[in-house]
């Protein structure tokens, strides 16, 4: 697969409790996570952290090490074309009110499991399952 993504999965962790960052898609307004295409001389990691704060005003620490992949349909003009997303986990430490992309998604914190319950990939559900599970043994 040729085309690929960086993504970016925000969380925080408040009195025990893992929460993630959701964001709807600006075309069908469904429930995803902020991503984006390759961007010249950036690492995978450093573009899933652009576009978290581009989509979402987020900034915190960004993993180097990618969770897992999923796969998408990204819309150019009336065509779809398959991607590969890679999913990075960002732990927020700041989330500002004014961004690049205000006004055209909405955003909310949720527990890790009404997160996958919301998500519409499939693959991306697994993989935070499988995230909040990991932070769950770190206790």
């Amino acid at each position: 697969m040729k085309n690929k993504q960086f993504a970016a999965l925000p969380f925080r962790i408040k009195a025990a409790e893992l929460s993630i960052l959701l964001i709807t898609t600006r075309r069908k307004q469904r429930w995803s996570v902020p991503k984006g295409s390759p961007m010249l001389r950036k690492r995978a990691h450093r573009v899933a952290a652009i576009e978290a704060y581009e989509e979402a005003g987020l900034r915190g620490k960004i993993s180097r090490q990618a969770l897992g992949r999923f796969k998408h349909r990204k819309r150019k003009g009336k065509r779809k074309i398959p991607c590969e997303v890679k999913l990075y986990p960002l732990e927020v430490t700041k989330q500002h009110g004014r961004f690049p992309e205000r006004g055209q998604r909405k955003l909310v914190w949720v527990s890790a499991s009404e997160a996958a319950r919301r998500v519409h990939h499939p693959e991306l559900r697994r993989l935070i399952q499988g995230f909040s599970r990991q932070q769950r043994k770190r206790g």
